[in-house]
């Protein structure tokens, strides 16, 4: 066997353990059923054993809590339902989902996202893909159903390999998840999560759904740019060797003609980008004066404002808007009722998010009841200020712990829930704040997304390729990632790292 053969064969055997470990795991909503009873039993330890620490900030001492006590069972029973409805994640998430429901269902993001596409000069077709991509975060699911085999399409229509084209377009969609130019509900779920685990000892601390938005927008250019190069430089070249263009199933016979944009869908974004003209010059006129009504009334600033604090209302306001218009203008809709449809049918999309935030805020009022989080984050600060790092290497390591993680829990909620309490708080008393810990996380567990075989919709992007060559498999979807994965944690792990140095700011707020 060659060298070549055994190096496949070790990396398909790496591979096929961390799947078997992954699948191992329990149900992402299970595990904080499992997390939860854990809590509640080492409460109890802990309390029995006098576990405290001395709180850096007020000076006071917290101690453990017995959750399995009568008074813990009583304070369970009356705030469960509380617990759920006030978890910070579960309202913004769902607002936003209300506008942009209407706006997906309209087939907004679709139209949008093959217009993007199809526009591409020749030249810039990989780039186009890949920024569009990331961009498309925004709109939920659409990147993985949409773009991924239109990727395809569209470059075996260009005379390229179609892999190249779907691994270009995951790269962007799921590598690129929490890079975009836009406020999204990503970011409003990780900003709840990272405020409840915030208060675990800052009770006033509030994280803004665009705490990380500057470093997000320069991240998507990162991506772009990493993705462009990576595809053109090391992916198209290897898959042209491997898998010549000869060897292929050809399935474009009559689908590009399926993706091409009709008069009336131009009509719709057209009426949508007047639309998007008015929104905006409305915004500008609320934020540009200096006593604009949409600054904070008592320091004139954006910061703190009602636009930074209501900036998913906003967003969803305007996905609404946009979605009814495109689907009047287009002719797809004829009624506005068909927009409560819409929101109807966002709103059961989300059942499965519900469920897992249900037992995601119970796990977490529980770790704050018990102390144990406040408790263990004091001492684990204690631990890492004796370590004497430095804030930008902690950082580091905890990029690292997200992207290792990220292959053995698939949802990304599910892991800032389980990671949050935890390392916010901890990071927060070591002089980190909670948008930088947020951003760490984001920036490994994004890197990793496209080579994890429990992310959601890894099987589905295996079946996209299996289209144009049927013995693809795992293996295959790996090793054609790979290098991106390996690329975007490098070079954005490198941004982060420089972005911290400098002093700039993560975000508005």
């Amino acid at each position: 066997m060659s060298l070549s053969a055994n190096r496949t064969s070790l990396v398909q055997r790496a591979l096929n353990k961390v799947e078997l470990l992954g699948n191992r795991l329990p149900h992402p909503t299970l595990l904080f059923v499992y997390l939860s009873a854990f809590i509640l039993v080492l409460s109890a330890i802990a309390a029995g054993f006098q576990l405290q620490a001395l709180h850096p900030i007020s000076g006071e001492t917290i101690s453990a809590v017995n959750l399995l006590s009568v008074d813990g069972l009583h304070k369970i029973l009356a705030n469960t339902v509380t617990n759920f409805t006030h978890f910070a994640p579960v309202g913004t998430v769902l607002v936003a989902m209300l506008g942009i429901g209407v706006a997906e269902k309209s087939g907004l993001f679709d139209v949008a996202l093959r217009a993007s596409v199809h526009k591409a000069p020749s030249t810039l077709l990989t780039a186009m893909v890949v920024f569009t991509g990331v961009m498309s975060s925004i709109a939920a699911d659409a990147g993985y159903v949409v773009l991924i085999p239109l990727a395809a399409i569209i470059f075996q229509s260009a005379g390229r390999h179609p892999l190249a084209g779907i691994a270009a377009a995951f790269a962007g969609v799921s590598g690129g998840y929490s890079a975009n130019l836009l406020i999204g509900p990503v970011d409003a779920m990780l900003a709840g999560l990272s405020t409840e685990a915030a208060h675990l000892v800052a009770q006033d601390y509030q994280v803004s759904a665009t705490a990380n938005y500057y470093f997000m927008v320069a991240s998507t250019f990162l991506v772009t740019f990493v993705g462009t190069w990576i595809t053109q430089r090391w992916i198209e070249p290897r898959l042209l060797e491997s898998s010549p263009m000869n060897t292929l199933v050809d399935v474009n016979n009559g689908e590009d003609k399926n993706h091409t944009l009709t008069q009336l869908d131009r009509r719709g974004l057209r009426a949508v980008g007047l639309l998007t003209i008015i929104v905006t010059a409305l915004l500008l006129w609320g934020l540009v004066p200096a006593d604009g009504l949409l600054r904070n009334p008592e320091t004139g600033s954006i910061l703190r404002s009602p636009f930074i604090q209501g900036i998913v209302v906003i967003i969803a306001v305007y996905a609404l808007l946009a979605g009814i218009v495109f689907a009047r203008v287009s002719g797809r809709w004829h009624s506005n009722g068909e927009a409560i449809t819409a929101m109807e049918s966002a709103m059961a999309s989300m059942a499965s998010y519900l469920v897992l935030m249900f037992f995601a805020a119970q796990f977490v009022s529980y770790f704050a009841w018990s102390n144990l989080g406040a408790v263990s984050a004091i001492q684990g600060a204690q631990l890492l200020q004796s370590w004497d790092l430095s804030p930008t290497l902690l950082l580091a390591g905890f990029v690292i712990m997200a992207a290792s993680i990220n292959l053995l829990i698939g949802s990304a909620s599910a892991k800032w829930a389980l990671l949050a309490p935890i390392f916010v708080p901890m990071l927060l008393l070591a002089g980190i704040s909670p948008e930088a810990t947020q951003m760490a996380f984001r920036v490994g567990d994004s890197s990793t997304n496209i080579i994890t075989p429990l992310m959601p919709y890894f099987g589905v992007v295996v079946a996209y390729v299996q289209r144009y060559q049927p013995t693809a498999g795992i293996g295959t979807i790996m090793s054609m990632m790979l290098p991106y994965s390996v690329g975007f944690l490098i070079f954005w792990s490198g941004l982060m790292v420089l972005w911290l140095t400098l002093g700039l700011p993560l975000g508005p707020s």
